[in-house]
């Protein structure tokens, strides 16, 4: 048995778009804002998102008050799945644990799976309202579930889910149909870089 944690947003479905748009406007209204467009958006996710806004002079806990009102109203019509992600899922957690652990909120996770046919596949989901950390979150999944870290993957679309992957200690996947560019995803070197969902299946063997 294998455990694979999962990042949302650009791995499962397709949500630049709207989070890019989210994010901003709730810089915006604590007067942090970005000022390069998307470019500067992508770069928060370097590393860990979070403290990529505390490097910024963001307060968290005023980032949060703020973006938790407009998450609320996510029209969920602005996301799309990764379909081919979702046969792919439903393949992989047969024989395996599955968690959901994203800088997301998890209530928005949960809904959207839903929405999505991805409900039922994850044992968990671990979003911001756990821990701001993607490694502490992966150190507690690697506790709870008692799986050797050789056998626990971390599939992620930025650098940061790399950089935070290989801080915990478990193998991490490189995905190139999220949110960083393939080049960028390379250059971060993860244990496994894949093209197409289906790549991931060759991580069950």
């Amino acid at each position: 048995m294998k455990l694979f944690l999962f990042d949302f947003d650009g791995v499962l479905v397709e949500s630049l778009e709207i989070y890019e748009k989210i994010v901003s406007l709730c810089l915006q209204k604590i007067n942090k804002p970005l000022t390069r467009g998307r470019e500067e958006f992508l770069e928060l996710f370097n590393g860990n998102f979070y403290e990529s806004l505390t490097k910024r002079g963001v307060d968290l806990k005023e980032f949060m008050e703020v973006s938790g009102g407009l998450l609320a109203h996510v029209d969920y019509k602005e996301m799309q799945p990764v379909t081919a992600m979702i046969a792919v899922v439903e393949q992989l957690q047969r024989n395996n644990i599955l968690l959901v652990i994203s800088s997301n909120d998890s209530q928005t996770i949960s809904v959207a799976l839903e929405q999505f046919q991805f409900n039922g596949f994850f044992q968990e989901v671990l979003g911001s309202d756990f821990l701001f950390s993607k490694k502490d979150k992966m150190l507690y999944a690697t506790k709870k579930y008692q799986i050797a870290p050789e056998d626990i993957y971390y599939i992620g679309d930025t650098t940061g889910d790399i950089v935070e992957g290989r801080a915990a200690g478990v193998k991490t996947v490189g995905v190139t149909w999220g949110w960083h560019s393939r080049d960028k995803m390379a250059q971060a070197q993860p244990d496994y870089l894949v093209n197409e969902p289906q790549e991931l299946l060759q991580l069950n063997q």
